[in-house]
């Protein structure tokens, strides 16, 4: 259910501890992860099943005992399947405050001098470990939990330093102007979906024209623009069924479908169940 805008605008943590952490199971309504990007760093640690994920350019499977490192700034989204996975999300100016001998390292990590690599348990026995007990600490939050949690933050970059889990950046300035046009598109979506687009739009924000855009951004989603602008809809249409007093018909129109039998028709193609199923089980 789509509960974030792709450029996620909400606050982690608090200003002096901005580190958040969140436990998703198929039943938590951020279960499944929307196409976005936030200023913050993120782990997710995978528990169970698998998920499948596409970082900027890169869609992989994960499975239990992996632990994915993203960047602040990194397109990412996914479906998850059968999955119970751990995110922490922070922002990684924490660890710089007053530590003068570890401030020049995260720097170069912020400035993206060094790239840690996504998929950190792939090459090393040691991460994992040290994220059960971050999880754990943020997770149970006793006495001292601000300490212990910045301490695991520390221990990772310094295995992640020691096993050189990394890259020295190389930057592909036209990979990230691609990139840049995606985000734009996926903003414009967020802003606009209750109105009337058109490929052509959407080609025209990309700097594309609309054949080599419709295959740069499936090979991004695995959905073509118009696809993945339907099933936006119906992500913003299930949060308008499960939070406000309001009929199907208000609810179609709110998210651009002029017609209520064509958004019902979506909606089932999306979901699987009509918007009136939809709301008898969410209420």
């Amino acid at each position: 259910m789509k509960y974030i805008d792709y450029k996620e605008q909400r606050e982690q943590g608090t200003f002096n501890f901005p580190i958040a952490f969140y436990h998703e199971t198929p039943h938590s309504p951020r279960y499944y992860m929307t196409y976005h990007w936030h200023t913050h760093y993120e782990i997710i640690r995978i528990i169970s099943g698998s998920f499948q994920m596409t970082m900027d350019n890169e869609t992989r499977n994960y499975h239990a005992g992996d632990v994915i490192f993203i960047k602040d700034g990194t397109l990412h989204g996914g479906t998850p399947h059968d999955c119970v996975y751990d995110c922490i999300v922070f922002n990684l100016q924490v660890l710089m405050k007053d530590n003068h001998a570890c401030a020049k390292t995260i720097h170069d990590i912020m400035a993206h001098q060094i790239t840690i690599k996504p998929l950190l348990s792939e090459s090393s026995t040691s991460v994992l470990p040290i994220i059960n007990n971050l999880c754990n600490a943020l997770s149970n939050r006793k006495v001292g939990y601000e300490f212990m949690t910045q301490g695991f933050l520390y221990q990772l970059i310094g295995i992640i330093l020691e096993e050189h889990l990394y890259e020295e950046q190389v930057n592909d300035h036209v990979a990230s102007e691609r990139l840049d046009s995606i985000k734009d598109v996926l903003a414009y979506i967020s802003d606009n979906y209750y109105n009337s687009i058109s490929l052509e739009n959407l080609a025209k924000i990309a700097g594309m024209n609309p054949k080599y855009f419709c295959r740069y951004f499936r090979s991004m989603t695995e959905r073509t623009p118009i696809d993945y602008l339907n099933y936006y809809r119906i992500e913003c249409a299930c949060e308008m069924l499960s939070t406000k007093d309001i009929s199907i018909k208000e609810v179609a129109i709110s998210c651009g479908f002029n017609d209520e039998s064509y958004f019902i028709k979506t909606f089932h193609k999306y979901k699987n169940i009509t918007p009136k199923q939809f709301m008898k089980a969410e209420f």
